[in-house]
């Protein structure tokens, strides 16, 4: 590869750092923020920002760093930076670390909570999900527990505590990474197969698995609408909200259903299309219904 097509190192660490991922992860933790805070901090919202979108590229790069054979033999993976010889395992592993010490520096700037919790986003994601991947489909119960910090992360932000609404946030994120990522391993079956991965409740693509799927559907449309009875302490909203929420979720739920009828890998991207909407709707419903 001559010198002048070769990709620059740093537009090469952000793709090994998901940037676009990060974002949607940070835009998580700024719903949470916005929800939690009772005296609002611009400075906080960069911190977190910015040590958010710092530690999940660290999260990411440290898992690419352990997958980077199986990431080679995916068609959706093996244009990525390692597999593709565009970054070394040095670079990727040193500037992981550099990552990951600035993003917790960062975290820490605003709590010791912040901090923590970014630090065990992290652990979880890159030393226990990560090589448990290719041992069993557990591993998606496993990752569902970092992937789901971000968004009680923004509330520990504005108030440096863990209580019943961190619990309620985390349980709303928890539970909406079944049907999103068991969607993807449904369409990604064949791709996953060929670097050793199963990642589907039951193991294959048959009716236990869709039964799962709409099973934990619901129970992501259940924890979704939790805070409109009035049990989720300063977590709160309203019926109208609820209701938004609700034909969200419906539209999540319907997708699962028609997963469920007709096993189509076409409706498992909708599926998980559809849940990526929900998500991003939901979150921008429940600031909105605050401030209104």
């Amino acid at each position: 590869m001559s010198k002048a097509s070769s990709p620059s190192i740093f537009r090469e660490l952000i793709r090994l750092g998901k940037f676009r991922l990060g974002v949607s992860v940070v835009f998580s933790s700024i719903a949470g923020y916005l929800l939690g805070y009772q005296e609002f901090s611009w400075a906080d919202i960069l911190l977190l920002t910015s040590g958010g979108l710092l530690v999940v590229a660290a999260s990411n790069a440290f898992n690419q760093i352990y997958e980077v054979k199986q990431d080679g033999l995916m068609n959706r993976t093996k244009n990525r930076p390692l597999p593709a010889g565009t970054l070394t395992i040095r670079q990727a592993y040193y500037s992981a670390v550099l990552a990951l010490l600035i993003g917790l520096v960062l975290l820490y700037s605003i709590n010791t909570m912040s901090a923590f919790f970014g630090g065990l986003s992290v652990l979880l994601y890159a030393l226990i999900y990560t090589p448990l991947k290719a041992k069993t489909s557990l591993a998606v119960f496993v990752g569902a527990f970092p992937g789901a910090i971000p968004y009680m992360l923004g509330w520990v932000a504005a108030r440096n505590d863990f209580d019943i609404e961190t619990g309620t946030l985390f349980a709303q994120q928890f539970f909406w990474q079944f049907p999103h990522f068991w969607a993807i391993a449904w369409f990604s079956f064949d791709d996953y197969k060929r670097a050793g991965y199963n990642l589907l409740p039951s193991g294959a693509k048959n009716r236990a698995s869709q039964i799962f799927i709409v099973v934990y559907t619901f129970c992501m449309i259940i924890v979704g609408v939790l805070p409109a009875f009035g049990i989720t302490g300063d977590l709160t909203l309203s019926s109208q909200g609820a209701l938004l929420v609700a034909v969200l979720g419906a539209w999540v739920l319907v997708n699962a259903f028609k997963l469920f009828k007709s096993g189509e890998d076409r409706i498992a991207r909708k599926l998980m299309l559809s849940s990526i909407g929900y998500l991003t709707g939901m979150q921008l419903i429940y600031v909105i219904d605050r401030f209104i």
